[in-house]
């Protein structure tokens, strides 16, 4: 086995181990013991290690980007309550600050590359301003972007830093990694609620929408896309994006295919639960690539 997760919530290791018999992500090792548990011998005979691993989206999304299964690498979204605005805001005094587990650790197995996701907002700075003069004082490169997932072509912000360490001695990182602001254009959105381009190019308000679906889309039985003839507000995946007509009285778009989460799932609180601590597959994409191409 190539891969080693390290993930602590049962409900989520077994997803893993479900994705891993599937294919869908790197073949390998699920432990559920805290990343506090974990010895550095532990990981002597793995390639790559996951850490803090939720649903395995890391795994997948260097799949994605061309990184090979057998090529040498660790991932850790170390957890972003004691830095979040939804958490209580203790930073560096809340038990889930893990940081200095996985330092531990990379220090302990000096790993060539190491790929990481945090919340981008103003109260985490101090902390990235700590990974990064670790890891630069045990001679990594560092290298770090916050961007949002409208930027890569998701109808929703989400502003994610992705940051990398690389070992083999390439200084120019973070000019390089600045590529990812050259993304696709995502939506245009104020104040959180998306605007709708018209058929002519401009945009219309989403109150001036046909409200004809309202009580199909209340059921939950069906989506419908609103009737102005336009093309959804966003590309890549979400361009032919399904239409929700929300209680409020406004249109959400949602990943064409998929259907509301709350109707119809079964085990939706743990479901939910992995899916909302789950990074962007396509935005770590996009970054695993521009890192490669910095690598090069």
């Amino acid at each position: 086995m190539s891969a080693y997760y390290n993930e602590h919530d049962p409900y989520a290791a077994q997803w893993l181990r479900n994705l891993i018999s599937a294919g869908h992500i790197a073949p390998g090792f699920v432990d559920e013991r805290s990343i506090e548990d974990v010895h550095p011998d532990d990981l002597r005979e793995f390639k790559q290690c996951h850490f803090f691993a939720g649903i395995g989206v890391w795994s997948l999304a260097l799949r994605r980007a061309g990184w090979p299964d057998d090529r040498p690498v660790w991932t850790g979204s170390c957890p972003c309550q004691p830095f979040s605005s939804a958490g209580e805001g203790a930073g560096f005094n809340d038990e889930r600050h893990l940081w200095p587990d996985f330092y531990w650790l990379i220090q302990e197995r000096r790993p060539t590359a190491v790929f990481g996701e945090q919340v981008a907002s103003k109260a985490v700075e101090p902390w990235v301003d700590l990974v990064q003069a670790d890891l630069e004082a045990m001679g990594y490169a560092f290298g770090c972007v916050p961007f949002p997932s409208a930027g890569v072509g998701a109808p929703h912000i989400r502003d994610r830093l992705y940051w990398v360490a690389n070992a083999d001695g390439a200084r120019p990182l973070p000019g390089a990694l600045a590529a990812v602001h050259c993304c696709q254009d995502g939506p245009r959105a104020w104040n959180g609620e998306f605007e709708r381009p018209s058929a002519a190019g401009g945009m219309v308000n989403t109150d001036d929408w046909d409200d004809s679906a309202e009580r199909e889309q209340r059921s939950g039985q069906q989506r419908q896309q609103p009737q102005d003839g336009s093309t959804g507000p966003v590309n890549g995946l979400w361009a032919d994006a399904d239409w929700l007509f929300c209680r409020d009285g406004k249109w959400r778009p949602a990943e064409p295919g998929t259907f509301p989460l709350a109707h119809g799932a079964a085990s939706r609180v743990g479901r939910l639960r992995a899916y909302g601590n789950a990074i962007n597959a396509y935005q770590a994409q996009i970054f695993i690539e521009s890192t490669m191409d910095a690598m090069r």
